[in-house]
């Protein structure tokens, strides 16, 4: 008996080993190939079929995979041929679904060496069984004509495509279940003449009575209120009962960090009343974490976070943190592995040795005046931050914002920030990690000055997909405004409008035709702000715009489209030419006279800074579409342009004002790599601008100061000259570029 049975308990896995065996022994398939086909996109029939050719297992790993075929690396597929068979049916039920019924598919073995083959499959598509008529039967009172038209997908001349026909019965469904009719019923039916191959589609749209949520209930909590948790879902009692509500409502349980799991369901019933049930799963309520390190130039560091996700109840939210920089500096500077910081930039001031410091206190209320659709916050922050030699920057201040959710994923807030900021640092700095060279804002920046704007923003998201939208636009408004009545010394008027809107051909959700706008303008009040003492108004460089960059046109580096300006260290000038003919004198302010055409500097020697201008207009247009390669992996084309109005351009009276900026179109390619946290985006724009005239300041000490000088004549910047290759320019980035 025991024998009989350890014989039944291994014949399984002895079955198993055979056929992994059997497997082993057939060829591999090196290469799947496809012939003929014209009306099915590839990544769908390769997911249609269960023979596969044997790949990489990741494009990450194409460079290990070049140089070995290890199982870590390479997934080998092997040929069965029974399956190959069954593959044949498979593709064929595939074109009849999409309305080709008269396909043909045979396949061919063809050896590559003796333990390697490529498959490949010849398909003879055939006349496609077109529609000749469509009817939609509805009530005309709940859907207009143009809706249904939309909603049906299909319409007459199209092949007979089933897989169509079922997804336009689903987007009736779910249209009639968002207005309120949740028993809504759908019908499809469908006819053939195969001899003149044409066909008829019929959708019976029957609404039923509106459904209305009779009861909520709620299990599963503890320590959460069941009151919490009815004021952060959008299904009420007495109220309609909608899809939109019940999505949004998860959606809400799940952003409040409060539940591990948060399920709403209904019961199916015959009755229009339901009953609604919320199961949720709590989580923890707190979350703390705190970290440090240390190094031989920023001394030792510590960092905080502490959240609590439920304080005094109602799902209000509070988020503490803090961090410390430069800890012990004074007692360890220059000693053991710390380095003298003081010395290497040449510097006395003690000041760069006192601790660094950022922390901030961010409160939400939730379902603020007892409805999920508004949310009130406030926030309190302030920071120390230092480089030694180079700037130490402070600043405190506060926030609040209100948020309402107008419609389905359309908020509008409206923000208030009041900051007092002050950067102590050298002109040369601020020219170069601002791209403020001009004396007046320098002179803005480095005095205590508020920043302290109100803005009303508008979001208005009608995309299908969060990180690879097919379809629909994404689009969001921001007006900001700040003055004495706001409390800010910096006085301006900010209009800043952003929309991307895409579509793709049916059945081809992989290409996509994306397109994306950006404009805005930014006007300093007249005769206020902080620098109404030198007599000219002046913008924080942070409400100037910018373009060039991943996002933006892609032929620029980040913020290098605009108006720009140059630096050069002395030193370089050393053997150029003054205008009066004398060699350059780099020791005095005679500098100025250098010209930084003469002595042979290369581009390289030269800085671009973007200084911002006051305008901006920025549009793209990209088509993104699937590769052979593989399923994850995609490609894009692309054209972007924009053009910065010039800095000193205050007024915006009409659109011509923008072209008076510096502008660029740029086109370029790119790969995109579909992974779980997104796409992750490499492009390569390619720079069409050849030369241009820039001014050129450089740096001076003068009684241990550093001091700008513009010099007198501009340069002629070319970092592009020489090859294509030099105007090429790499970006790298996650997520889509709109």
């Amino acid at each position: 008996m025991a024998t009989c049975a350890a014989v039944a308990l291994s014949s399984p896995a002895s079955r198993a080993q055979t056929t992994a065996d059997a497997q082993r022994e057939a060829p591999e398939v090196r290469k799947l190939v496809w012939h003929g086909v014209k009306h099915i996109p590839r990544d769908e029939l390769d997911r249609s079929v269960s023979i596969q050719a044997s790949e990489c297992r990741s494009v990450l790993l194409v460079p290990f995979c070049l140089f070995s075929h290890a199982s870590a690396f390479y997934a080998r597929r092997y040929l069965n041929r029974e399956e190959l068979k069954r593959d044949v049916l498979r593709i064929r039920v595939l074109y009849y679904k999409h309305g080709y019924r008269e396909t043909v598919v045979d396949t061919t073995i063809t050896p590559r060496n003796e333990r390697q083959v490529t498959v490949t499959f010849n398909v003879t598509e055939g006349e496609p069984t077109r529609i000749s008529t469509v009817r939609v039967e509805y009530d005309s009172t709940i859907l207009t004509e143009k809706r249904v038209q939309r909603l049906a997908l299909l319409r007459a001349g199209m092949p007979l495509d089933l897989i169509m026909l079922d997804s336009a019965r689903i987007l009736f469904l779910q249209e009639l279940w968002d207005k309120g009719f949740g028993d809504a019923v759908v019908d499809t039916s469908s006819t053939a003449d195969n001899a003149q191959r044409t066909g008829t589609v019929l959708f019976r749209v029957t609404p039923n009575p509106r459904t209305t949520v009779q009861s909520v209930v709620v299990s599963g909590n503890d320590k959460i209120s069941e009151a919490t948790i009815r004021n952060s879902i959008s299904v009420r009692p007495g109220g309609l009962f909608r899809r939109n509500d019940v999505l949004e409502s998860q959606r809400s349980l799940y952003e409040s960090n409060l539940f591990r799991q948060a399920r709403i369901s209904v019961p199916a019933t015959r009755d229009s009343a339901k009953e609604v049930n919320v199961e949720v799963i709590e989580g923890k309520l707190h979350n703390a974490r705190v970290g440090g390190g240390f190094n031989n130039v920023d001394f030792f560091q510590a960092e905080s976070r502490y959240t609590h996700f439920n304080l005094f109840g109602g799902a209000r939210r509070l988020d503490v943190t803090a961090s410390a920089g430069n800890l012990f500096a004074k007692q360890l500077n220059g000693k053991g592995i710390f380095r003298d910081v003081l010395a290497i930039t040449g510097t006395d001031n003690p000041d760069f040795l006192q601790p660094t410091w950022a922390a901030s206190v961010d409160f939400r209320q939730p379902a603020f005046l007892h409805t999920p659709d508004n949310t009130l916050g406030f926030g309190v922050f302030g920071h120390r931050r230092s480089v030694p030699g180079i700037f130490i920057d402070r600043g405190y201040g506060g926030s609040t914002v209100f948020t309402r959710l107008v419609s389905d994923r359309a908020p509008l807030s409206v923000t208030y920030r009041y900051e007092i900021t002050r950067v102590e640092a050298s002109d040369v700095y601020f020219c170069v990690s601002y791209g403020v060279c001009d004396a007046p804002t320098i002179l803005a920046l480095r005095s205590h000055q508020s920043l302290s704007p109100i803005l009303v923003d508008v979001l208005v998201n009608r995309s299908d997909q969060p990180f690879q939208p097919t379809k629909g636009y994404v689009a969001q408004l921001d007006l900001e405004h700040a003055s004495a009545a706001t409390g800010s010394d910096y006085q301006y008027n900010r209009f800043f409008f952003d929309i991307a809107a895409y579509t793709h051909r049916t059945g081809q959700p992989r290409n996509v035709l994306a397109g994306h706008l950006r404009l805005g303008f930014v006007r300093a009040l007249s005769g206020v702000g902080p620098t109404s003492a030198v007599g000219i108004d002046v913008l924080h460089p942070r409400k100037r715009f910018y373009a060039g960059g991943a996002s933006s046109v892609r032929g620029y580096a980040d913020g290098q489209l605009g108006p720009r300006i140059l630096t050069i260290a002395p030193g370089d000038l050393q053997h150029s030419i003054a205008t009066n003919g004398a060699p350059c004198d780099t020791a005095t302010a005679d500098i100025r006279l250098c010209d930084p055409n003469t002595g042979n500097i290369s581009n390289s020697s030269f800085v671009a800074q973007p200084l911002g201008g006051t305008s901006l207009l920025e549009g793209s247009i990209e088509y993104r579409f699937g590769t052979p390669i593989h399923p994850r992996l995609d490609g894009a084309v692309f054209i972007d342009a924009g053009i910065v109005g010039e800095s000193s351009f205050q007024a915006f009276n009409d659109i011509r004002g923008i072209a008076r900026g510096t502008g660029a179109i740029t086109p370029g390619f790119g790969v995109r790599y579909n992974s779980p946290v997104g796409p992750i985006r490499v492009d390569v724009g390619i720079n069409p601008r050849i030369s241009e005239d820039l001014p050129v300041v450089t740096e001076l000490v003068v009684n241990g100061q550093s001091i700008l000088i513009p010099l007198s004549t501009k340069r002629t910047y070319n970092p592009g000259a020489g090859s294509l290759f030099n105007r090429l320019v790499l970006h790298f980035s996650v997520g889509q570029a709109f």
